[in-house]
């Protein structure tokens, strides 16, 4: 369990609670601009810990270790194939997401930036674990190894960013998404990274031919697989933090957000971060 900071008072039971929203496949600016709206709500007090579950339309992400050269095509040939671009705050370096890749965005306090990202490594491990796929951390190989693995595959990404002793940002699994994006790009700063996904994993452990990758994720169809794993993903995490988890409509979270801020019980630590993915 991560050590999680002084945070404000959160009414009643909500102060045990990690409140969940599934928003669907949704813009990338848009998720970004609601992460800043909540982020500022938590450090109040007007909600409790919240976890954000999504899916994004196609998009490249540069987190604040990014490089020169990772994103190698030009940005005609991205356009082309309908991905945007956008740098942000998080720790890490380039990144995609798409539909059928499960993003979560934990709006949380934490104190241990480090034991944080570890916290989310094992939930997701767990998940994983009980969808079928055995993966693991690579905690002894160094920052930019940081996420999932099924042996040198990587299946996750983690990049989180920490201000006022709340998290934005949070991961990325792959669950049924296209993977051939990512073969445009250094994919998190790794030139020989080979990425997998949770419907390849299974397939391979299942003995049956693997979805090709344009039969992943076409349009915004879901499968069953995504969404039992999302739930997996949900239990985890909450256990992982020590919550309980509740299922919250985004109407009502957003309500909740702009309410008159709960008494403050304590201040959050000035001090912020981030880690890579």
């Amino acid at each position: 369990m991560t050590e999680l900071s002084s945070a404000p008072a959160t009414a009643g039971r909500a102060a045990s609670e990690l409140w969940v929203c599934n928003l669907g496949v949704v813009p990338y600016g848009w998720a970004l601009a609601l992460q800043a709206r909540l982020h500022e709500a938590r450090v109040a007090g007007r909600i409790p810990d919240t976890l954000l579950l999504l899916e994004h339309e196609p998009v490249y992400t540069r987190g604040r270790r990014s490089a020169p050269g990772e994103l190698p095509m030009t940005a005609e040939f991205y356009a082309q194939r309908g991905i945007e671009i956008f740098d942000t705050d998080r720790g890490g370096k380039v990144t995609y997401h798409g539909p059928g890749q499960l993003v979560g965005y934990p709006i949380v306090a934490a104190h241990d930036v480090l034991a944080y990202v570890r916290t989310l490594e094992q939930a997701l491990v767990a998940a994983l674990a009980g969808a079928g796929v055995f993966a693991h951390a690579r905690v002894n190989d160094g920052p930019d190894f940081t996420g999932v693995w099924v042996q040198d595959r990587k299946i996750a990404s983690i990049g989180v960013h920490v201000a006022r002793g709340v998290t934005t940002h949070g991961f990325a699994v792959n669950a049924e998404n296209d993977l051939a994006p990512f073969e445009w790009v250094v994919a998190c700063g790794l030139p020989d990274v080979q990425m997998t996904s949770l419907a390849l994993e299974l397939s391979r452990a299942e003995g049956s031919k693997p979805p090709a990758d344009g039969a992943l994720a076409t349009g915004h169809a879901r499968t069953d697989l995504l969404a039992c794993f999302r739930r997996r993903v949900a239990w985890e995490v909450a256990q992982a933090l020590g919550r309980r988890q509740r299922l919250m409509s985004l109407a009502r979270l957003e309500a909740q957000a702009s309410e008159a801020p709960a008494s403050l019980t304590s201040s959050f630590p000035s001090r912020a971060g981030s880690l890579v993915s």
